[in-house]
Protein backbone atom coordinates (compact mmCIF):
# COMPACT_ATOMS: atom_id res chain seq x y z
CA UNK A 1 0.00 0.00 0.00
CA UNK A 2 1.07 3.15 -1.07
CA UNK A 3 2.32 5.52 2.19
CA UNK A 4 -0.12 8.20 0.79
CA UNK A 5 -3.01 6.62 0.87
CA UNK A 6 -2.58 4.97 4.38
CA UNK A 7 -2.27 8.16 5.92
CA UNK A 8 -5.54 8.93 3.65
CA UNK A 9 -7.20 6.17 5.29
CA UNK A 10 -6.20 7.44 8.78
CA UNK A 11 -7.26 10.46 7.85
CA UNK A 12 -10.74 9.40 6.89
CA UNK A 13 -11.46 7.08 9.81
CA UNK A 14 -10.64 9.88 12.39
CA UNK A 15 -12.69 12.56 10.64
CA UNK A 16 -15.41 9.80 10.93
CA UNK A 17 -14.73 9.50 14.32
CA UNK A 18 -14.74 12.80 14.60
CA UNK A 19 -18.61 13.39 13.23
CA UNK A 20 -19.44 10.54 15.30
CA UNK A 21 -18.62 11.48 18.90
CA UNK A 22 -18.49 16.00 17.99
CA UNK A 23 -15.71 16.57 20.69
CA UNK A 24 -13.44 17.77 18.34
CA UNK A 25 -10.86 15.32 19.58
CA UNK A 26 -10.34 12.98 16.87
CA UNK A 27 -10.27 16.02 14.22
CA UNK A 28 -6.90 17.48 14.92
CA UNK A 29 -5.31 13.82 13.65
CA UNK A 30 -7.27 13.30 10.71
CA UNK A 31 -5.80 16.73 9.78
CA UNK A 32 -2.43 15.70 10.54
CA UNK A 33 -3.19 12.42 8.78
CA UNK A 34 -3.65 14.67 5.98
CA UNK A 35 -0.76 16.70 6.28
CA UNK A 36 1.23 13.30 6.30
CA UNK A 37 -0.11 12.61 3.46
CA UNK A 38 1.23 15.17 1.47
CA UNK A 39 4.59 14.91 3.02
CA UNK A 40 4.37 11.32 1.60
CA UNK A 41 3.13 12.60 -2.00
CA UNK A 42 6.16 14.79 -1.80
CA UNK A 43 8.49 12.20 -1.28
CA UNK A 44 8.86 12.50 2.57
CA UNK A 45 10.61 9.43 4.59
CA UNK A 46 8.65 7.70 7.10
CA UNK A 47 10.30 9.42 10.07
CA UNK A 48 9.26 12.59 8.69
CA UNK A 49 5.46 11.37 7.68
CA UNK A 50 5.39 10.22 11.65
CA UNK A 51 7.03 13.50 12.68
CA UNK A 52 4.27 15.99 10.91
CA UNK A 53 1.55 13.35 12.06
CA UNK A 54 2.31 13.96 15.67
CA UNK A 55 3.66 17.65 15.58
CA UNK A 56 0.41 18.74 13.77
CA UNK A 57 -2.14 16.67 16.01
CA UNK A 58 -0.68 17.78 19.33
CA UNK A 59 -0.43 21.67 18.36
CA UNK A 60 -4.17 21.43 16.63
CA UNK A 61 -5.31 19.99 19.60
CA UNK A 62 -3.61 22.02 21.92
CA UNK A 63 -4.80 24.87 20.14
CA UNK A 64 -8.60 23.71 19.51
CA UNK A 65 -10.20 22.03 22.08
CA UNK A 66 -9.84 24.37 24.69
CA UNK A 67 -11.96 26.78 22.50
CA UNK A 68 -14.06 23.98 21.89
CA UNK A 69 -15.04 22.87 25.26
CA UNK A 70 -15.52 26.73 26.46
CA UNK A 71 -17.71 27.08 23.59
CA UNK A 72 -19.75 23.55 24.76
CA UNK A 73 -20.71 25.10 28.34
CA UNK A 74 -21.95 28.15 27.21
CA UNK A 75 -25.71 28.27 27.96
CA UNK A 76 -27.65 29.38 24.67
CA UNK A 77 -28.00 32.95 24.31
CA UNK A 78 -31.06 33.14 22.56
CA UNK A 79 -33.90 32.73 24.05
CA UNK A 80 -37.53 32.76 22.51
CA UNK A 81 -40.78 33.27 23.39
CA UNK A 82 -41.95 33.25 26.70
CA UNK A 83 -38.96 31.65 27.69
CA UNK A 84 -37.32 35.10 27.10
CA UNK A 85 -39.53 36.86 29.19
CA UNK A 86 -38.65 34.89 32.34
CA UNK A 87 -35.86 36.84 34.72
CA UNK A 88 -37.53 40.13 33.20
CA UNK A 89 -39.02 43.05 35.42
CA UNK A 90 -42.40 44.37 35.18
CA UNK A 91 -44.50 46.85 36.59
CA UNK A 92 -48.03 45.99 38.35
CA UNK A 93 -50.87 47.41 36.76
CA UNK A 94 -53.85 45.98 38.42
CA UNK A 95 -53.56 44.79 42.23
CA UNK A 96 -51.95 41.12 42.53
CA UNK A 97 -54.15 38.86 44.44
CA UNK A 98 -54.22 35.35 44.15
CA UNK A 99 -57.43 34.99 46.44
CA UNK A 100 -59.29 37.47 44.35
CA UNK A 101 -57.59 36.22 41.12
CA UNK A 102 -56.64 39.56 39.82
CA UNK A 103 -53.89 41.11 39.03
CA UNK A 104 -51.86 42.67 35.61
CA UNK A 105 -48.17 43.63 34.83
CA UNK A 106 -46.82 45.54 31.84
CA UNK A 107 -44.26 43.50 30.55
CA UNK A 108 -41.88 44.21 27.79
CA UNK A 109 -44.64 46.86 26.51
CA UNK A 110 -47.39 44.27 26.68
CA UNK A 111 -50.19 43.45 29.44
CA UNK A 112 -49.77 40.31 30.94
CA UNK A 113 -52.47 38.35 33.68
CA UNK A 114 -50.50 38.23 36.69
CA UNK A 115 -50.29 35.96 39.79
CA UNK A 116 -47.88 36.45 42.77
CA UNK A 117 -45.37 33.75 43.55
CA UNK A 118 -46.06 33.51 46.95
CA UNK A 119 -50.01 33.12 47.35
CA UNK A 120 -50.48 34.88 50.69
CA UNK A 121 -48.77 38.25 48.79
CA UNK A 122 -50.61 40.92 47.52
CA UNK A 123 -48.58 43.26 45.56
CA UNK A 124 -49.94 46.77 44.47
CA UNK A 125 -49.75 48.59 41.67
CA UNK A 126 -46.69 50.69 40.39
CA UNK A 127 -44.64 48.30 41.92
CA UNK A 128 -41.42 46.41 40.04
CA UNK A 129 -41.76 42.67 39.93
CA UNK A 130 -39.32 40.08 38.72
CA UNK A 131 -41.27 37.50 36.35
CA UNK A 132 -40.12 34.12 37.44
CA UNK A 133 -42.12 32.02 35.18
CA UNK A 134 -44.40 31.76 32.02
CA UNK A 135 -47.91 30.01 32.61
CA UNK A 136 -50.08 29.69 29.42
CA UNK A 137 -50.84 33.38 29.48
CA UNK A 138 -50.35 34.47 33.39
CA UNK A 139 -47.12 35.73 34.42
CA UNK A 140 -46.23 34.24 37.70
CA UNK A 141 -44.01 36.99 39.49
CA UNK A 142 -42.09 38.03 42.99
CA UNK A 143 -41.00 41.19 44.28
Amino acid sequence: MEGWLFWLLVAVIFGIGEIATTGLFLGPFAVGALLAALADAVGAGTVIELAVFLVVSVILLAALRPIARAHMRQPARLRTGTAALVGRNATVLERIDNDGDVGCVRLEGEVWRARAFDDDEVIEPGTRVQVLEIRGVTAVVAK
